[in-house]
Parts: C-alpha cells; sequence; structure tokens
C-alpha cells in the first residue's frame, strides 16, 4: 500500500465521517475535556476519551461523569470503555447512546494489572469468544458504530491479534485498532506493525493502526507498511498536540509546518493550566499539569532542572508565574 491510500479514503467508520485520518489515542489521567480541545484544534480527526468503566456506570461511580464530559470545541469524540461482562456492556452502551459522543470503544489492550486481573482490557485477548459476546452486547444496543482496541496478543507466544479482530469483526465492531505490542511488552520494545497488516488482510472493516507514530514521517511509513485506514497516536502526542498539524501536512503532500517555538510551547501550556483550572479546580490541576508541563518542556534547553522545580508547586499562581519565566 502507497501513502495515497489514505487520500483516496471516504474516512468513514460506520456512519460517522472523518476530517483526517489521523486519530488521538486513548490515554488514561492524560486525554482529557482540555487535552482532546488541543488535539482537535490541531487536526485529529477523532479524539478518544480516558477509559471509562462500564461497572462504573452500573454503579453510578461518582467519578465516572467527570470523564464523560465533552467540551465546547472539541470532537468528534469516541468514548472508551472497558469491561469483561455482555450484560454491562450492554447497560453501558444504552446509557451512552444518547451522549454527544460519535463512537463507542471498547478497550481490550489495557496492560495494566488491576484491569487485567478483573479480566478485562488486553485480559480479553485471550478470550476472543468472550470478546465477541462483549461487543455484540454493545452492537445489538447502540445506535452508534462500535469500534474496538486491542494488542498484539498477550505475549510474544501468543499473538492473536487476527483471531480477536475475526472475532469483534463478526460481533458487528465498525473498525479495530491495533497496537503492535503485546499486553507483555506494555510499551516498551518496538511495535510490530507487521500484526497490523495482517489484521488489514484479515477483516473488511476499517483498521487503526497504532504503535511508535512520532511524526509525518512514521505516520506515512506506517500506512505504506500495514495499509491500514487510520493512525492513531498516543505518546507522541503527548506535550506535542502539534503533531496534529504535522501529520496532515505530510498526508496533504504540503510542506511540514516549523517546530513550535519556546513561546509557542508556554503559550499552549498556559492555555492548557487554564482550561484545566475551570473544569477541575485548583488543586487537581496543578498537581495534573506538572506531569504536561515535562512533556511541553522536551527538547527545551534546561528543562530537567525546570521539571524539579515544577514538582515542588502547589499553587495556580505560582504555576503560572513559572511558566512565563521559561
Amino acid at each position: 500500500m502507497k501513502k495515497d491510500q489514505l487520500k483516496d479514503n471516504n474516512l468513514k467508520i460506520g456512519n460517522v465521517g472523518l476530517s483526517s485520518p489521523f486519530l488521538l489515542a486513548p490515554l488514561a489521567g492524560i486525554t482529557d475535556g482540555p487535552f482532546r480541545r488541543l488535539c482537535s484544534e490541531a487536526g485529529a480527526g477523532l479524539v478518544y476519551s480516558e477509559m471509562v468503566s462500564a461497572k462504573g456506570l452500573w454503579y453510578k461511580d461518582k467519578n465516572t461523569g467527570g470523564l464523560l464530559e465533552i467540551l465546547p470545541g472539541e470532537g468528534p469524540v469516541a468514548y472508551q470503555l472497558f469491561g469483561h461482562e455482555p450484560e454491562i456492556m450492554a447497560f453501558a452502551a444504552r446509557e451512552l447512546d444518547k451522549r454527544d459522543n460519535v463512537i463507542f470503544d471498547i478497550n481490550m489492550g489495557c496492560p495494566v494489572p488491576k484491569i487485567v486481573k478483573n479480566g478485562e482490557g488486553s485480559a480479553l485477548m485471550k478470550n476472543p469468544d468472550l470478546a465477541h459476546d462483549v461487543v455484540a452486547a454493545a452492537v445489538k444496543i447502540t445506535s452508534k458504530p462500535v469500534t474496538v482496541k486491542i494488542r498484539a496478543g498477550w505475549d510474544a507466544d501468543s499473538i492473536n491479534a487476527v483471531e480477536v479482530a475475526h472475532a469483534v469483526s463478526a460481533a458487528g465492531a465498525s473498525a479495530i485498532a491495533v497496537h503492535g505490542r503485546t499486553r507483555e511488552q506494555y510499551y516498551s520494545g518496538k511495535a510490530d506493525w507487521s500484526v497490523i497488516a495482517a489484521v488489514k488482510r484479515a477483516v473488511d472493516i476499517p483498521v487503526i493502526g497504532n504503535g511508535d507514530v512520532t511524526d509525518g514521517a512514521s505516520a506515512l511509513r506506517m500506512v505504506e507498511e500495514t495499509g491500514c485506514d487510520f493512525v492513531m497516536v498516543a505518546r507522541g502526542a503527548l506535550g506535542n498536540p502539534w503533531i496534529f498539524r504535522e501529520l496532515n501536512a505530510a498526508w496533504r503532500g504540503d510542506p511540514l509546518p516549523p517546530p513550535p517555538t519556546k513561546e509557542d510551547k508556554k503559550q499552549m501550556m498556559l492555555r492548557h493550566f487554564n482550561d484545566v483550572l475551570d473544569l477541575k479546580g485548583e488543586y487537581v490541576a496543578v498537581r495534573e499539569m506538572r506531569k504536561h508541563v515535562g512533556w511541553y518542556l522536551k527538547g527545551v534547553p534546561g528543562a530537567a532542572a525546570f521539571r524539579g522545580k515544577i514538582n515542588q508547586i502547589n499553587s495556580a499562581v505560582e504555576l503560572r508565574k513559572a511558566i512565563q519565566e521559561i
């Protein structure tokens, strides 16, 4: 497949049309409304919520509601849920069907032990039949496209992404995102794009490639090597919502925009912080923003010392002042 393939796509997932083939991955503790909005404005075709527990909806957990808030100016948004019980996933699909999200995504890739030990996330890679039933239950209830995010397999000895892709496709999934690492790899090593290519050859629904996309060149290389229909960006977007501007320029064949300057980064950090502050209040915003500031500072001289300073700050006034003095 050649990079022009993306230009030929109709950029649709189910009945949802997208403006760009480049998607912001769901990232726990990161892809909240303020960050999603920045990436949307930079050109992300679809942004995903943080993982939401289907069981949390079932039990009306008070923290779940905040994860579902969609801000003006962001989107389109996909809600990503995790769970392993078909009846509870069906309940979640029914509860969210009238919300402003355009897609209902089911996580089968999260490697975190507390998720996996409950049979959720990447644990579902070990049970394709159950994966099928979870997807089928949601598809039966919701009017929105149901998509799935998986990994290559549980470990190097059980690469079964194609089998799971067949199962969820048969259950009615509208697209499947494939992260080219196993659960045992977590985020280490190199993503195996050949697994993405194998899934693309195996199913008729759109395939979203995920893993090691950090710039326009790597995004186009993924498309050429795998034939994927969409490209999902995760860690490459941390502190760098501008990556979507670069990806879209590469996709269109336009000159790549210049990298953000230090002043660009300062202004983006302040905008990001103010948005989080408005949404979550000072205590949470300051603590959450520390990690984002560390990512924004990548490549800035003196970043290491500044990160140490930022991590000692506890007030909004101090944090804003520190950012302005970078």
